[in-house]
């Protein structure tokens, strides 16, 4: 069971799970954006890491299949991981990388692309966001399963 997925381990409805997860992280996203309680980029990530960690409250890692071989990247991911372990911050890794831009908004004209291999989500001054309590337990619960670090796949639109 210890190289089981979580998939693996969840029984049959793991597939409709993944999927509700998903569109949980996506509405996380979307609410989080219009507040002002999302940091994009690795930088950006670890200065506000460094501010006030207890203000964090969801931090996501995203690659795409050409960047898992990227030596700096995953020194990157090593690093805010083991920082956000001891902060008890959840940690999502997340797959789709062109489905996260869509979400974030994307790349406006002129603009350098945007890096998206760290997002935080901060504390909302808006009531408890149950797609955030979702997403929350996709990560308790695979933790539970020794998967420290579940990674999500966000469906094209």
């Amino acid at each position: 069971m210890c190289n089981m997925t979580f998939e693996e381990t969840s029984g049959e409805n793991s597939t409709e799970r993944m999927d509700s997860v998903s569109k949980a992280l996506e509405e996380v996203i979307s609410s989080a954006l219009p507040q002002g309680c999302v940091t994009v980029g690795v930088y950006e990530a670890a200065k506000s890491l460094n501010v006030d960690p207890d203000n964090v409250v969801l931090c996501l890692l995203a690659t795409d299949e050409e960047q898992v071989e990227d030596v700096a990247l995953q020194i990157h991911f090593t690093l805010i991981q083991a920082f956000c372990c001891e902060n008890d911050i959840n940690i999502l890794r997340v797959s789709n990388m062109r489905r996260l831009a869509e979400i974030l908004g994307g790349v406006k004209p002129g603009d350098e692309p945007m890096d998206l291999h760290c997002v935080l989500v901060t504390k909302s001054t808006t009531c408890k966001d149950p797609a955030l309590s979702k997403v929350n337990r996709f990560c308790r619960d695979s933790r539970i399963l020794d998967q420290w670090v579940p990674i999500i796949n966000l469906p094209d639109r």
